[in-house]
């Protein structure tokens, strides 16, 4: 048996891990030491998973030999953790990276695409709640239209991201109740009792964009960036790019609106679009067709799906992921820009004045100009060298 001053630390051992909260399916074993014995934890099955799959962690028992599709803000890896549980496992998501980091694991079918496509054997979808309502109403529809009557739903998500939403938002197709709360999170089950039908092309916002006296029309769906609205970002952006001509990048292009402004002025640029988004992707390039525009877009995990280089890079950059911020997909965009242009080619990005990007500039080319700059953006630019 273990010694009462070995058993405390042991206890302390196992309080500590039980305050990380971010951390899951931790298990405890006793070996000795020398003579000693000493109640060590197990890292082996330590994984991090999000809140939202910490609550569902409390739940396993609705999962149990379900042909569950997982959808929504799509974070962590915690589908591979159902395949023991659940009957299969299948991903719908609108994200390259998320569609990437799954397609690792055996046994689970993963769709990268802006519209779903209907699988067979689908019981259950596990939805985990997006940021934008707009975006949760787009997915709902598609899904339950889809999948239709008798389909069971779980929906979780962080209480601050808005998620008891989905009380009036599911009304249409049936009742969904709260069983549980944990983590600042909801979980939600309900069934479909009803399914309307689903039309793509209703869900795009259309607004007009004046470029030089001439109107462009964006298009965009929900969840794309600047919905409906030109974003006063890339309004300075638009306003500060000098005369184009040879080969642009689009990064995280959205709903086209950089893009387009420059192919409306100058359309014998050769320009390529792209964004992590299947969402964003689709609409930019209905914005081009709207518009009667040419450029290549498609999806890329930064530069991942990029083998050419450009004459000007434009950007501005996303810092948001769900509910919370992040900068490294930005950071790595930046520091690798002059691998991705031509001698003496061009950078120009539209930031918040509070995001440290002109070091990240500084240390990939040397240099950082700011250009323009009002109350709340700036723009800066560099050339390679």
């Amino acid at each position: 048996m273990l010694s009462a001053s070995l058993f405390a630390v042991a206890q302390t051992q196992v309080s500590l891990i039980e305050n990380v909260q971010s951390f899951l399916f931790i298990s405890t074993q006793a070996r000795f030491v020398g003579k000693s014995p000493l109640l060590l934890v197990s890292l082996e099955t330590l994984m991090p998973y999000s809140p939202p799959s910490q609550i569902i962690a409390r739940q396993l028992d609705y999962f149990h030999g379900k042909h569950l599709l997982l959808a929504g803000e799509l974070e962590d890896t915690y589908a591979s953790e159902l395949r023991d549980i659940a009957g299969s496992i299948s991903i719908f998501t609108t994200n390259l990276i998320y569609a990437k980091k799954m397609q690792r694991f055996e046994n689970i079918d993963v769709q990268f695409s802006e519209c779903y496509k209907k699988q067979n054997k689908i019981d259950m979808v596990l939805f985990y709640w997006p940021k934008a309502k707009a975006e949760a109403a787009f997915l709902l529809s598609m899904l339950m239209s889809s999948l239709g009557e008798g389909t069971e739903i779980v929906v979780v998500g962080e209480n601050r991201s808005g998620v008891k939403s989905i009380e009036k938002l599911f009304l249409p197709y049936g009742k969904i109740t709260k069983f549980d709360s944990a983590r600042r999170c909801s979980f939600y089950w309900g069934q479909c009792e009803q399914a309307s039908s689903f039309v793509f092309d209703d869900w795009f916002t259309d607004y007009p964009l004046m470029i030089e006296g001439k109107t462009l029309t964006i298009r965009s769906l929900p969840g794309v960036f600047s919905q409906g609205e030109l974003d006063l970002g890339s309004q300075l952006l638009i306003e500060s790019l000098p005369k184009q001509k040879g080969t642009l990048l689009d990064f995280g292009c959205g709903a086209g609106v950089l893009g387009a402004a420059v192919l409306q002025r100058y359309p014998d640029v050769k320009a390529t679009l792209v964004d992590v988004s299947a969402l964003a992707v689709f609409s930019a390039k209905e914005t081009l067709r709207i518009n009667n525009l040419n450029g290549l877009v498609f999806a890329s995990d930064i530069y991942s799906e990029i083998s050419s280089k450009f004459d000007t890079i434009i950007s501005n950059p996303p810092f948001h992921k769900g509910i919370n911020t992040h900068y490294s997909a930005t950071e790595t965009f930046l520091e690798e820009a002059p691998k991705h242009l031509h001698s003496q080619g061009e950078l120009f990005i539209v930031a918040n004045h509070f995001l440290r990007y002109p070091e990240h500039i500084e240390k990939a080319f040397g240099h950082c100009h700011q250009i323009k700059k009002n109350n709340k953006f700036s723009i800066y630019h560099s050339k390679k060298q």
